[in-house]
């Protein structure tokens, strides 16, 4: 087995977006085939991993939805993992700010979706422009300072970047590479959009 083409289980666990155990547990039903190392490790090609988010997937283009899902995936995990406690812009916010923050993630995500589903519309930012208000009136009450919140923008957005590039990566033949810097492009307005409304609102109050 070469090493480009095969990866371990947390390695395609961070692809696909998802924790660990759910990759086993695909693996173990048969929907996802993998190959076992000498010493018992399981291995999965990323063709495989490809075919597998094409065929759950139900928004097109592809790439669109498994770079959501992906990051999603992992937000959700550094999340339910208690990652986060030593994060000072974290510990910084009320239980209730948490939970609108999760709702809001989950809104930010299908809104970038959209956007990029769309060819990116300039008519979409304003979608932009609004949520980094809402994030912004949320933080502000817990009177949470910009550059913390900043902070805390920043490590989540990083997700869907990083899923932009991983896909790339493994699937560079889908693509040209002038169409994945288009696409990178195209995140990187929406997520910076959002954080230019974010000081904004700061820097009005």
């Amino acid at each position: 087995m070469s090493e480009p083409e095969w990866i371990s289980l947390r390695h395609a666990a961070e692809i696909l977006g998802v924790h660990p155990a759910t990759v086993r547990n695909w693996a173990d039903k048969g929907n996802l085939p993998s190959r076992r190392t000498p010493g018992g490790h399981r291995r999965f090609r990323k063709a495989d991993l490809l075919h597998y988010a094409e065929t759950q997937g139900e928004l097109q283009p592809l790439e669109v939805q498994v770079i959501i899902q992906s990051a999603l995936g992992q937000a959700r995990m550094q999340v339910s993992g208690g990652n986060l406690v030593d994060q000072r812009w974290y510990a910084g916010m009320s239980e209730a700010t948490r939970g609108r923050m999760r709702e809001k993630g989950v809104r930010t995500l299908e809104l970038i979706r959209s956007y990029l589903a769309q060819s990116a519309p300039d008519s979409l930012l304003q979608s932009a422009v609004d949520l980094g208000k809402d994030y912004a009136v949320f933080l502000t009450q817990d009177g949470l300072a910009l550059p913390d919140a900043v902070r805390g923008f920043l490590y989540f957005t990083d997700f869907v970047i990083n899923s932009v590039l991983t896909w790339s990566e493994i699937t560079p033949t889908r693509n040209s590479p002038a169409e994945w810097v288009t696409l990178l492009r195209q995140v990187n307005t929406f997520v910076h959009t959002m954080l230019l409304s974010i000081v904004e609102y700061y820097h009005a109050e």
